[in-house]
């Protein structure tokens, strides 16, 4: 009796690994149209509006500018857009009915999500670098000879540019979050602008120090100080360093938070 020439497959062939998971979630989030043109949207937005405000200064126009949030002023266009893509990863998947197949896929779930975030931060950040080191310089063109003039080799410039790459990822990170823990597109856009921008304006009427103080740890807020070539002006604002940590605790906290309620979740 013959015995069969062909190779019988291990089971272990098909086994669930990080590395695989992480090349699905790549491969998800690259074969969709809206991550190309959410990308290229907020690069050109990034070095466009910079260069817009650059060229448009007059030298001593205002009392306090800080040079970063003129050469960089497209962040604040950034600071939707990038995120937006955050929340398509996660809750665009329960809006098309994917996650389904992926959890089904990788029984463990968690590993989805952290593959998810790892995937984004690994697009985010060398796209935000590299266009904070291309748009940056070519608005300082515009700025040379005024009172705004910091060419990336002064002391504490390459450290906000760097902060601001650094911040835009954690705020898509934390929106990624959001989707995971809404499972609705809209619903976690509206809770992160309504979280970013709305809520800090409204606590902010609290006549109370300490609420002060606490409002400079807030996502938007501790975003703004990392980016920052003069730490907003403030005295006793926090140290960029302080504001990076809070922003990592916010970002990765709520992805941790979305994990554990993934794992109890029937979907």
């Amino acid at each position: 009796m013959s015995t069969p020439t062909h190779a019988v497959t291990s089971p272990r062939s098909y086994a669930v690994t990080p590395a695989r998971v992480l090349r699905s979630e790549w491969h998800k989030l690259w074969s969709v149209r809206s991550t190309w043109i959410t990308l290229l949207f907020s690069a050109v937005a990034m070095v466009g509006v910079g260069l817009l405000v650059a060229a448009n200064y007059e030298d001593g126009s205002r009392e306090f500018v800080d040079p970063i949030q003129i050469g960089l002023a497209g962040t604040q266009i950034a600071m939707i857009s990038l995120p937006v893509l955050g929340v398509l990863c996660t809750a665009g998947e329960y809006t098309s009915g994917m996650i389904r197949a992926t959890l089904t896929a990788v029984p463990r779930r968690v590993p989805v999500l952290w593959a998810k975030t790892g995937v984004l931060t690994a697009t985010v950040f060398p796209l935000t670098l590299a266009t904070c080191l291309i748009g940056y310089p070519l608005a300082q063109s515009f700025l040379t000879g005024t009172d705004q003039e910091a060419a990336l080799t002064d002391p504490g410039v390459l450290g906000a540019v760097l902060g601001t790459a650094a911040s835009l990822t954690a705020l898509s990170v934390f929106a990624l979050a959001l989707g995971a823990l809404l499972r609705s597109v809209a619903g976690a856009i509206g809770a992160y602008v309504g979280g970013i921008m709305i809520l800090p304006e409204v606590i902010s009427m609290i006549p109370v120090d300490a609420v002060d103080t606490a409002m400079e740890y807030f996502p938007a807020q501790a975003a703004g100080n990392i980016s920052a070539l003069d730490a907003v002006a403030g005295a006793g604002a926090p140290s960029p360093a302080a504001s990076l940590l809070a922003l990592g605790l916010w970002a990765f906290g709520t992805v941790a938070v979305a994990g554990l309620l993934l794992k109890r979740r029937d979907v």
